[in-house]
């Protein structure tokens, strides 16, 4: 006999008076059984047979659009070689082309959901923010500018140039204009009607993005790789030959010039856009034929209260000291070589003192999740993975970046003066990538508690250690049959519900108890960790303006294309700087995000 919660129970085993009807209740409980794995299988069947065309169709789109964008990519590499196969305006009309088949399906597309304006559909919460798709416009609005440069370059120089470079910024201006129109309206849809077809529209306008992007990298690249040649011919290390990037017959208009040397200070923000772009629309490749779970589906209000002021006033300083730094070396850069070595040398010291900050945050960040141990927030969220793999794939170009600085430095026949500070300045940027790789994921898949919740280590000690009997979980039933009377079965249903109920209540009573404590999440370490993002939002945008608009010591130090040659390095960096500047301006996104969530 047992006693527990006034419950008793006796077990019997001499004799059972109803053993035929307990074969009986057997049988009939393996057919039962049997009955429940044939329906299993047949909604398993069903569930396969359901998901069939929504994986072959992911496959064929997918490979429609890799095919699509090696496409590209094989034209502006002949372009790039300057060989017969390719011209510029060969790349530009296959982008036009492209261009026009993204606008054809966004207005088909936005005709039929007008059409069926009665039935919304499903939107993904999380697929894109209010302040995302701000950014985005402000981003759209700098591209429009340059494309209206573009068109005014075109009239200048029309005399000599094909009428492409004056039709691409055209129609790229209207495909920026409707694409921004379908962000704001669309991007969150949901598609459950006509899934193949708009699995193609969408990853057809990813890769054309992509392909955007690529033209915009490697314009830029070329620009810089062209002005590297002439500071180098101007110091007289190499006598390169440099083609004249502008026409060569003479501009009808006197801003000509201006056109030209605007239009390179404007790429960067081009660039960020097409890419950040096709993150948000294959977002929306992924959500097709998904089905939301309603009442994860739901965007959490941003807790407000928090006190800022040392993360501000640090990120300001460093975004100051950074401008200040960006004026200094291009001034400096193409003066003599000490004055050039006195440039590179203040970059390396500027970077690793905000590197070494940027470690120290991300790690004091790391250690209050650590020490405080919010939940996890395991909800589906397309969004949250691909940013979570973009940082960690974009941080591939600043390491190979780094570690060739490493070997680069280790095997230097030459002493310049920042030859330390650069093997310093590339550990340290690995170390800082690394750390904020972590602080930004943890602080995408952490969630704040919910008021009730009680946490994984908030249980005390007189509550593990206290035993009572109207604590203890009731027998819900569990009564046999065959050696109790009929009113002492009764007896002990009654008893149970009870039981039940008593239990019940005081079990949600202790959870709210436990709760209301486990809510109040200490405010100081919420302030921190709110500085930690919003310093670390700053010093990204720093490190992305420095790059952006043109200081690169990679290209200007020596030490690498000692090593590695001319052409190797140069190649590393055609490669490396693009995924190095999205890095830094992903980040910028991801830590917004995180600053709004804690």
């Amino acid at each position: 006999m047992v006693e527990h919660s006034s419950l008793d129970t006796m077990f019997l085993s001499k004799y059972c008076p109803h053993s035929s009807s307990s074969s009986s209740s057997s049988s009939s409980s393996s057919t039962s059984s049997s009955d429940r794995e044939k329906r299993l299988l047949r909604a398993l069947r069903g569930s396969l047979a359901k998901k069939y065309p929504q994986k072959s169709g992911e496959v064929l789109s997918a490979q429609y659009g890799i095919n699509l964008l090696l496409v590209g990519v094989a034209l502006m590499l002949a372009l790039a070689y300057r060989g017969p196969s390719a011209s510029e305006e060969t790349v530009l009309s296959f982008l036009t082309a492209l261009m026009l088949v993204q606008l054809i399906w966004m207005v088909c597309y936005m005709v039929r959901r007008e059409r069926r304006r009665s039935v919304p559909p499903e939107r993904d919460a999380h697929a894109a923010t209010s302040w995302i798709r701000g950014g985005l416009t402000m981003l759209a609005l700098l591209s429009l500018i340059m494309d209206a440069f573009r068109i005014g370059s075109f009239v200048g120089y029309q005399a000599c140039v094909s009428i492409m470079l004056g039709v691409y910024p055209v129609v790229h201006a209207l495909h920026t204009v409707s694409q921004v129109h379908f962000l704001w309206f669309h991007i969150k849809d949901v598609i459950k009607r006509y899934e193949t077809c708009e699995r193609f529209g969408v990853i057809h306008a990813v890769f054309t993005n992509l392909l955007l992007w690529s033209n915009g990298v490697m314009t830029e690249a070329e620009h810089a790789l062209n002005d590297h040649k002439r500071r180098l011919s101007a110091l007289g290390y190499f006598n390169f030959t440099v083609e004249p990037e502008e026409p060569t017959c003479n501009c009808t208009t006197s801003a000509c010039s201006m056109f030209s040397s605007s239009l390179y200070y404007l790429c960067p923000f081009n660039i960020e856009y097409h890419i950040f772009v096709s993150a948000l629309l294959f977002v929306m490749w992924k959500n097709i034929g998904r089905t939301l779970d309603h009442q994860t589906n739901q965007k959490r209000v941003p807790a407000g209260g928090s006190c800022l002021l040392i993360g501000p006033v640090l990120g300001l300083l460093a975004l100051a000291s950074s401008i200040t730094v960006l004026i200094i070396y291009i001034i400096h850069v193409e003066e003599s070589v000490e004055a050039r070595e006195a440039a590179i040398s203040m970059f390396y010291c500027f970077g690793i003192v905000i590197l070494a900050c940027m470690s120290v945050a991300g790690a004091l960040g790391l250690l209050i999740y650590r020490v405080e141990d919010w939940p996890m927030d395991t909800t589906p969220n397309p969004a949250r993975t691909l940013d979570a793999k973009l940082l960690l794939g974009s941080s591939v170009g600043s390491w190979l970046l780094c570690w060739c600085s490493v070997v680069a430095v280790g095997g230097a026949q030459s002493y310049p003066s920042y030859r330390w500070s650069n093997l310093a300045y590339a550990l340290l940027l690995v170390l800082e990538k690394c750390v904020q790789n972590l602080f930004v994921i943890e602080s995408l898949y952490r969630r704040r508690r919910e008021p009730g919740e009680c946490p994984a280590h908030s249980t005390t000690a007189h509550e593990i250690f206290s035993v009572t009997a109207s604590m203890a979980p009731p027998y819900d039933g569990i009564v046999n049959h065959a050696f109790e009377s009929p009113d002492k079965h009764q007896d002990v249903l009654e008893s149970s519900k009870t039981d039940k109920h008593t239990y019940d209540k005081k079990t949600k009573d202790v959870s709210l108890a436990v709760g209301h404590g486990a809510q109040d999440t200490p405010s100081r370490k919420r302030q921190v960790l709110k500085n930690v993002a919003i310093f670390l939002f700053m010093c990204n945008i720093s490190l992305w303006i420095l790059p952006a608009f043109g200081c690169r010591p990679q290209f200007d130090n020596g030490l690498e294309e000692a090593s590695f040659g001319f052409s190797i390095w140069s190649t590393v960096l055609n490669f490396a700087l693009p995924m190095s500047l999205f890095y830094r301006m992903h980040s910028v996104a991801s830590l917004f995000e995180v600053f709004r969530k804690i």
